[in-house]
């Protein structure tokens, strides 16, 4: 009884986390777009990357142990998604290093930490349920989270002290190697349910 009542009340919070990040990837993807954001760009991408892992969290919660092990692996791989585009456009930017609005880049990743921080709190009391979905949902919300704060450094950083592309550029690279770490962690976790499975 206890195990359906986790298993339900987990759907609820991955459903929502999977709209919360939905609606905050359009907004985000705007403003990066809108400013010309590194930062914002690599965490708008990732906004959309949790999405999708959540929605897939959703679909696999029922499927066997080597079932979820195999979405596991293949979350890992997502991860690293947000990482590569974000290398992209840091390459386009260095090229162009024109340096963001501040304030407008402030601004979206104080609403990007809000929005992460409510994911990653509905997410903490299941991040061990589910194995290594749900473990992928967690980490990506509290990197996200991180990331977020040095979004806001970087705006504030950018306004104050130094008018460059350089603390987004920053931020936005730092972005992709928390994606890297949470990848590699979420595929450590598959392997274990994997080995576990068989």
């Amino acid at each position: 009884m206890q195990q359906a009542i986790t298993s339900d009340g987990l759907r609820r919070v991955v459903l929502v986390v999977a709209l919360l990040n939905l609606g905050y990837f359009g907004i985000e993807f705007a403003v990066a777009l809108a400013i010309g954001s590194v930062s914002l760009f690599a965490d708008s991408v990732d906004f959309l990357e949790d999405a999708s892992v959540n929605l897939l969290i959703l679909l696999a919660m029922g499927w066997s142990l080597g079932a979820r092990s195999r979405v596991g692996m293949a979350l890992a791989l997502i991860l690293l998604v947000p990482g590569l585009a974000t290398l992209w456009t840091a390459w386009e930017k260095f090229n162009m290093p024109v340096p963001p609005q501040p304030a407008a880049l402030t601004l979206a990743g104080l609403g990007a930490l809000a929005v992460n921080l409510s994911c990653a709190y509905m997410l903490a009391r299941y991040r061990r349920h589910s194995g290594s979905l749900t473990r992928a949902a967690f980490l990506s919300a509290r990197n996200d989270a991180v990331a977020n704060i040095a979004i806001i450094l970087a705006g504030v950083v950018t306004a104050f002290l130094w008018r460059s592309a350089w603390p987004d550029l920053i931020v936005g690279l730092g972005i992709a190697a928390l994606n890297a770490d949470a990848a590699r962690e979420v595929w450590e976790a598959a392997r274990e349910e994997h080995r576990a499975g068989s």
